[in-house]
């Protein structure tokens, strides 16, 4: 069985091009994709509180399981090298689109492994610092970051419509029609 695992960290991303990326593989190779399985949820959270979780303990030796990246499977070296570790002890196969790599159970592939995790481990870690640097400079020239406080804008001049949704409703006026037949 052939699965592939999409995953995005928040709901204004996109598997688009994640599933892009991996039907064109699929095609140039022969691949069957069996599976889709997509989640929104960040590669920081454990894989077993995910639908990752699910899958990996579904999967079995002569599997394969494709991802657009190994930074799919998780933010962090160990998360991903756990998930890696697991699956190719069960003798499921790896393809990593973009690294270029079909990862099995070879000490060659578990190498591998532990350098592509490693590698995502430091592209997330710098992607953190020029973030805050980004946000420590704008604070900086004095620009206003996050929501403003106390301000509910999507809420505003809406206070009768939702006092209106908050109060009870009381049927006591109701009437039945006189043909009614109860």
């Amino acid at each position: 069985m052939t699965t592939a695992y999409l995953r995005v960290s928040s709901d204004k991303q996109t598997t688009q091009n994640q599933r892009f990326e991996i039907e064109e593989y699929a095609k140039r190779n022969g691949i069957l994709v069996d599976e889709w399985v997509e989640e929104v949820i960040s590669g920081t959270k454990h894989h077993s509180h995910r639908k990752l979780g699910r899958l990996i303990k579904r999967l079995r030796k002569d599997d394969t399981l494709i991802l657009s990246e190994l930074s799919r499977l998780s933010r962090n070296l160990m998360g991903i090298f756990s998930v890696l570790n697991v699956c190719m002890e069960r003798g499921v196969r790896i393809i990593a689109i973009k690294e270029r790599y079909e990862l099995g159970n070879s000490i060659e592939a578990k190498v591998l492994a532990f350098a592509f995790a490693l590698a995502a481990e430091i592209e997330r870690n710098l992607i953190s610092i020029r973030t805050r640097e980004a946000l420590a400079r704008k604070r900086a020239e004095g620009v206003l970051l996050g929501r403003p406080k106390g301000k509910f804008l999507k809420l505003n001049g809406r206070e009768d419509e939702i006092r209106q949704m908050l109060t009870p409703v009381s049927y006591t006026h109701l009437t039945l029609p006189t043909n009614s037949l109860v």
